[in-house]
């Protein structure tokens, strides 16, 4: 079988922004959903679908404050989604369904990173939470408006260099580290787009996962000052340190690419990064390039999607 997971050579890259991967392309007609689709990479997101003609959903805890955000941009409706919570996962998924329109991309944009040790739901790690299984059940309970023709990308992380996952003890029961549970729901993140492709391209959904770079956003709320010096990005003032940290528009590209790319017509299940197909982890010979072959790992894939059906009660397909 021919192994795709390698660059096209898309024209594209490191400092490709939102509007150069969309110019040209016309999303009149189509309809998009960006979950935290008002901050960061989400807000980039959402402006440069909007403004190429989409119609755009975005699901976000703080619906007042995503109305605010994007109270100038055509076509975005606002609803509130807490990917933490099931019960707020099912209430967004059934108002998507009850419009019966078709959704072409599911952007499952929103994360959190780093964050205190916190619980949700039945005592869930609250990034495997929010990062993966909040978006699993989303997309499984979309599913009938995606089927047709949708592409549904995941934005995963470098940062899943940090774990695979942990299957002695997903739930970090015994002792929490942020940086851990964070590389696992990236790897998740990034698993789920493997399987999902594999069950999904039969009814039409593609599925894709990415890094979207080193940027500057809302996700390194939990993070202090010291703790981005010591790892380089800011300095000693608190200043920006690291040269190759995009800017918002630049890291919000890849998903928009991921998203509406002709290049991506006959793929999927990939992961991406810099506006292309990236290359395997093991080959690239730099720290935190490339997508780790634990990531892509077809069995892997298929364990995480399986887990995650027995843990939400949702998806069984």
């Amino acid at each position: 079988m021919a192994d795709h997971q390698k660059p096209l050579g898309s024209g594209f890259g490191a400092h490709t922004t939102a509007s150069d991967v969309l110019s040209g392309i016309d999303l009149t007609g189509k309809r998009a959903i960006v979950t935290g689709g008002h901050s960061g990479l989400g807000l980039e997101t959402t402006r440069a679908l909007a403004e190429a003609g989409a119609e755009v959903i975005i699901g976000v805890r703080d619906p007042k404050a995503a109305r605010s955000a994007t109270r100038d941009l055509p076509n975005v409706t606002v609803d509130a989604l807490d990917l933490g919570d099931l019960a707020s996962v099912d209430l967004f998924a059934k108002q998507v369904l009850a419009s019966g329109h078709h959704i072409d991309m599911l952007i499952n944009n929103a994360g959190i990173m780093a964050c205190p040790e916190t619980r949700v739901g039945p005592g869930w790690e609250a990034q495997f939470a929010t990062n993966h299984l909040g978006h699993f059940a989303l997309t499984n309970l979309i599913w009938p408006l995606l089927e047709g023709g949708a592409r549904v990308v995941s934005v995963s992380s470098a940062g899943h260099h940090n774990s695979p996952i942990r299957w002695d003890d997903v739930q970090f029961a015994d002792g929490y580290n942020k940086w851990l549970a964070y590389g696992q729901s990236k790897t998740a993140n990034a698993l789920f787009a493997v399987h999902l492709d594999r069950v999904g391209r039969k009814h039409g959904i593609r599925a894709f996962s990415l890094h979207p770079g080193k940027i500057f956003t809302p996700l390194q709320r939990h993070l202090t000052q010291a703790e981005m010096t010591a790892e380089g990005w800011l300095d000693e003032n608190g200043n920006p340190a690291d040269l190759t940290f995009k800017t918002p528009a630049q890291g919000a590209a890849t998903q928009l690419w991921a998203a509406t790319s002709p290049q991506l017509d006959s793929l999927g299940g990939l992961y991406c990064e810099d506006c292309d197909i990236a290359v395997r982890a093991e080959a690239a010979g730099e720290p935190f390039v490339g997508v780790k072959a634990y990531a892509t790992d077809a069995t892997e894939a298929e364990r995480t999607w399986s887990m995650s059906v027995e843990l939400t009660k949702i998806g069984s397909r």
